[in-house]
């Protein structure tokens, strides 16, 4: 059996500083202030390493990201937030040699907790070998890490194969303190860069990152983290001229105003014409990726169109310039409403139920399709440079702050053509006929690919219930899906 043993940070990763993920930490385990007290203290960290003092800079990060932090907020972060950008980073020529070892070991500097859902879930490895945190009695983080992290690595290496053959290869960089710590229990080593022959090219692709959290969009490095701080007063005031722009100006007005002040709606294809005596109402069935989509929509449009709503903050209701029709997901009861307000001109509705970031649609709800046959799917897409709009675990009333904070943001609406009778139930199919076909559309219109996941699994997946096992099992179903999609999507 060939095992391998390779480093995380420089080798798995493609970059050494680890810096980041630990500012990743403060912000979204703990929030501003640590975030910023972190980056004040960047320069220190950099002095100890550059002076060779690397554990010490390591002990700087976890204390100042992790003391006084629960941890169950840092295993949240560890399994919603960092494996994004863990995977943005991926070499994955390094991956394909390390996936096709039988025993896969990962070495990492960084505390255990951070890392060890990613490597597990999306890199298939068995052991994680990283510092431990320490916590107290209440379950909060002391700050502190449970021995010499660094050279207690060959001992723990060691302990993993005691009653194995040592391992085959050892992957890392020779100038690192980590790899020289288990690189000598090996057979074999390799180092960066990673040129793979054709041998690795039929090797499994990483599991991807579908579900995930957070409100910052790029790695926070140091220069990012300052611009960020420096951004958030402008932004803070930018959000809310956007804001009031949206609440008292008419629709026709928005679109002129939002280019001045930074923003940018991109429109694609023909929308249908306005309600009539001649002309009825339609309902849009559009792409959830934030809860403003219905607003863009009506934006775009020029005029007020009610959406239907699932799970959003009163006081996104609040703040809504079109009409809200809140749903109880009590289906005959929803059915109604839906109808009753179909009855009186055009609707939006998600039949995703929930926002996804990641170039995936969620299985589409077929009660749509049940209640009309004038259906024109309509897909949405956005851009953002600093803070996501949407988020699992944090309070949902400042998702409209937060996409209007950021300095750029862009939408890209795509009308297509309204769907044809015999698309429609009216033709004899099935209404999970009509979704699927929906979902397929749009996901081709935005170069996306169809999953059978629903809200309730990306629930499910952020807040870690079901474990490991249940997520592997997920992303199982998407690979089926994906590819009985496939010729639709050509």
């Amino acid at each position: 059996m060939e095992s391998v043993v390779s480093e995380l940070e420089g080798t798995l990763l493609k970059h050494l500083d680890i810096f980041s993920y630990f500012m990743l930490v403060a912000f979204e385990a703990s929030g501003l202030i640590r975030f910023a007290l972190l980056l004040i203290l960047w320069p220190v960290v950099r002095l100890l390493d550059i002076f060779g003092m690397e554990e010490m800079a390591l002990k700087v990060m976890i204390f100042v990201s992790s003391a006084g932090v629960p941890k169950t907020e840092l295993e949240s972060v560890a399994r919603a937030v960092l494996p994004k950008f863990y995977m943005d980073d991926l070499d994955m020529e390094a991956w394909k040699v390390f996936i096709s070892n039988d025993k896969r070991v990962v070495v990492t500097k960084m505390p255990r907790i951070m890392v060890e859902r990613f490597v597990k879930e999306h890199l298939r490895a068995d052991e994680v070998v990283g510092c431990e945190l320490s916590f107290n009695g209440f379950g909060l983080a002391t700050g502190m890490v449970q021995g010499d992290s660094i050279s207690t690595i060959s001992e723990r290496v060691t302990m993993l194969f005691k009653e194995e053959d040592a391992p085959t290869l050892g992957m890392g960089r020779p100038s690192t303190s980590t790899y020289n710590s288990f690189s000598k229990l090996c057979k074999e080593q390799m180092h960066p860069p990673f040129l793979t022959s054709q041998k690795y090219d039929q090797v499994l692709r990483p599991l991807p990152v579908i579900f995930h959290d957070g409100r910052l969009v790029k790695r926070p490095t140091a220069f990012t983290s300052l611009l960020i701080l420096l951004w958030i007063p402008i932004g803070i005031l930018l959000a809310i001229i956007r804001i009031t722009i949206g609440i008292i100006l008419p629709f026709w007005a928005i679109p002129y105003l939002s280019t001045i002040l930074g923003g940018n709606v991109i429109m694609k294809g023909k929308p249908p014409s306005p309600p009539s005596n001649g002309n009825p109402g339609v309902l849009f069935v559009c792409t959830h990726r934030t809860l403003l989509d219905p607003v863009v929509l009506g934006s775009v449009l020029q005029r007020k169109i009610p959406a239907v709503t699932y799970s959003i903050s009163r006081f996104s209701e609040i703040l809504s310039p079109i009409p809200t029709l809140r749903l109880t997901r009590i289906r005959n009861v929803d059915a109604e409403k839906i109808k009753r307000e179909l009855s009186k001109g055009d609707l939006v509705v998600c039949p995703e139920g929930t926002t996804c970031r990641e170039p995936f649609l969620l299985r589409f709800s077929a009660l749509f399709a049940e209640l009309t046959d004038r259906i024109v799917p309509v897909a949405m897409n956005y851009r953002v440079g600093f803070f996501h709009a949407t988020t699992a675990r944090g309070w949902k009333g400042l998702d409209p702050i937060f996409f209007f904070m950021n300095p750029r943001p862009i939408y890209e609406v795509t009308f297509l053509n309204q769907l044809p009778v015999e698309a429609t139930c009216s033709s004899g199919k099935s209404p999970h006929d009509v979704a699927n076909y929906v979902q397929r559309i749009l996901a081709a219109t935005l170069g996306f690919e169809c999953t059978n996941f629903t809200r309730k699994d990306k629930y499910r997946v952020l807040a870690g219930n079901d474990g490991t096992v249940s997520y592997i099992s997920l992303v199982d179903q998407i690979t089926k899906v994906v590819n009985t999609f496939k010729p639709f999507l050509k």
